[in-house]
């Protein structure tokens, strides 16, 4: 057994010889970024032992160690994407206070505590209180109460009775969208449904993989409970931090709404990703579920309730009906794109008539991954680059010296290299420069680093990939409704990716229709939006099952035509 100390967090842990510096992380409740799952393919998970850059997948302990990961720590400075567009909705929760006066029981009467206290709520106007099923350990106390007489508050959902309190408290809603890469949860008021508070964080299954595919793998490999218990553990520790700073008790959390794509989605509850990644590539479970948030490591109100909206498809899942609930694309005449740009890109394109859907394996280039120099919207990501005059201008998030590619200052540097004439429609690049297959933007001299920022050859192929497979969808999807660009009055996106990139900038390398991009109108974490909505209405969330029914799934694998589009869009377009 050797000691490994990570001095930057000041954390020791003992491990096994041969155990890799990866796993250490892991051990130590670090949270490595590892996006190939520790392949090493991807260097994303580089730290400093002896004064040597390794990388902690590759690198076997054999002897005491002092780690340095300043190298990976950049994910603690990510710029995650927390607001998005909503529609207004009525306030109609469903929670409700009702008080009710609990007074000794009298000779002759020979009704129990809780149907005396049941008819006090039908009284107070709760017809469905009949119904209540009883509550042994709340049951128990009435005896006392009715003893001390006065009014009582009875904390209710339709269904059951949640407490009895002689206050009522700050109550409070939680609503989470686990993305692939990112969380964002929200804290809203149960009495008006006002946001005390905002959290956001990256997702701890990084260190299992980038995409939802690896991850699935892992879990395969390794069993669920590693995946499923740190979700779950950074859910509950962002409860406490959104509790804290709305100063409320994180016990008057009475309800809590969960997004996710399906793989997030199943994971999250611990539910084996197996029926996913092997034909026909279905949910195990699609209908939406209510459960105990404590059952899932939810520390909130001892009944607090747990919402999951329901998954759509294989790979459309619970997030895509949270964007459904935002937007609702089918209350609408005119017909509207839904595209959510991530790690998959999931889109709904249709109107009140018909809706129809599909998921694209776009891959995670857009947000770092696969691209060398690539890295998420971080300090010193550039994001954003354009070419005038023979000379190259680069801006960086917080304004820090130059250290990689995000996803936006990724697009905009093929888009200009494809305008400029040094790359062509195939995605062959002729830099110019000493090396005709890397295209040098940020020179290391100039950079925050010791290489420099640039592209590769790979890296546009990997771009290639990614947009054929939004750009297929989309034609496909069309293909489908027989309609055209013209017929699409407007492109919603999704997504932080979506919410950052130039649309100029998208249509010239073919992402999405240049004629569309006057027509887009960027939502943000439109799926978060759609979890607050199942919680601030009710009767929105119960319709969530018959609106994604009402969604036609079309799957890209099982089309022939699928695979000559996607070849086809995998060509840069001519200007």
């Amino acid at each position: 057994m050797y000691r490994v100390l990570f001095t930057r967090e000041k954390k020791q842990v003992e491990v096994a010889e041969g155990t890799t510096i990866l796993e250490a992380e892991r051990l130590a409740g670090l949270l490595p970024d590892a996006p190939c799952g520790g392949a090493g393919t991807c260097g994303k998970c580089r730290v400093i032992v002896n004064g040597q850059t390794v990388k902690a997948c590759r690198t076997k302990i054999c002897e005491d160690l002092k780690v340095d990961t300043t190298a990976a720590s950049a994910l603690e400075d990510a710029v995650i994407l927390t607001e998005g567009f909503s529609r207004p909705v009525a306030f109609r929760p469903g929670i409700a206070v009702h008080a009710v006066r609990l007074e000794k029981t009298v000779p002759g009467d020979k009704r129990s505590d809780w149907e005396r206290m049941l008819k006090s709520l039908f009284d107070a106007g709760v017809p469905e209180a009949e119904h209540f099923l009883p509550d042994p350990k709340l049951a128990s106390s009435l005896y006392e109460r009715c003893q001390k007489g006065g009014s009582w508050y009875v904390l209710h959902t339709d269904q059951e009775i949640l407490d009895l309190r002689s206050e009522k408290g700050n109550l409070c809603f939680a609503a989470f969208d686990i993305g692939t890469t990112t969380l964002a949860g929200y804290l809203l008021d149960a009495e008006n449904g006002q946001v005390l508070a905002v959290e956001s964080r990256m997702n701890p299954q990084a260190q299992y993989g980038a995409d939802v595919i690896m991850r699935s793998d892992y879990a395969l490999a390794h069993g669920t409970k590693e995946l499923s218990e740190c979700i779950q553990r950074e859910i509950n520790d962002m409860i406490g931090c959104l509790a804290e700073q709305a100063d409320r008790d994180r016990r008057d959390i009475l309800q809590v709404c969960v997004v996710g794509n399906t793989c997030m989605h199943h994971l999250f509850l611990g539910i084996s990703p197996a029926s996913l990644v092997h034909a026909p590539y279905t949910p195990a479970i699609s209908q939406s579920m209510t459960f105990r948030a404590a059952q899932y490591g939810l520390s909130v109100h001892p009944k607090g309730q747990l919402f999951m909206l329901p998954n759509i498809a294989g790979y459309v899942g619970a997030d895509t009906s949270g964007c459904l609930l935002a937007i609702r694309p089918d209350l609408k005449e005119e017909i509207t794109l839904l595209l959510d740009i991530g790690t998959n890109g999931e889109m709904i394109l249709g109107n009140r008539e018909r809706l129809v859907t599909c998921s694209t394996a776009a891959g995670p280039a857009f947000e770092g991954a696969k691209i060398e120099c690539g890295m998420r919207g971080t300090e010193g990501a550039v994001d954003h680059v354009s070419y005038e005059n023979g000379t190259w201008h680069y801006t960086t998030i917080g304004n820090r010296p130059a250290v990689g590619l995000c996803g936006s200052g990724l697009l905009d540097l093929t888009a200009q290299l494809l305008l400029h004439g040094f790359m062509d429609e195939n995605g062959s690049l002729e830099s110019g420069q000493d090396d005709p297959k890397r295209f040098m933007l940020v020179p290391p001299e100039a950079s925050g680093n010791e290489r420099g920022v640039y592209l590769t050859q790979k890296d546009i192929r990997e771009v290639q990939l990614a947009k054929a497979a939004i750009a297929a969808g989309i034609r496909i999807l069309m293909q489908t409704l027989s309609v055209t660009e013209g017929d699409i009055a407007c492109l919603y996106i999704a997504g932080a990716f979506g919410n950052y990139m130039d649309p100029i900038s998208a249509g010239t390398i073919g992402l999405i229709p240049r004629s569309l991009t006057g027509r887009i109108k960027p939502v943000g974490n439109a799926a978060g939006e759609g979890a607050k909505i199942a919680l601030l209405n009710a009767e929105e969330r119960k319709r969530t099952d018959a609106l994604t029914k009402h969604v036609e799934f079309v799957e890209l694998a099982a089309l022939a035509e699928f695979q000559d589009c996607f070849v086809d869009e995998l060509e840069f377009p001519l200007s």
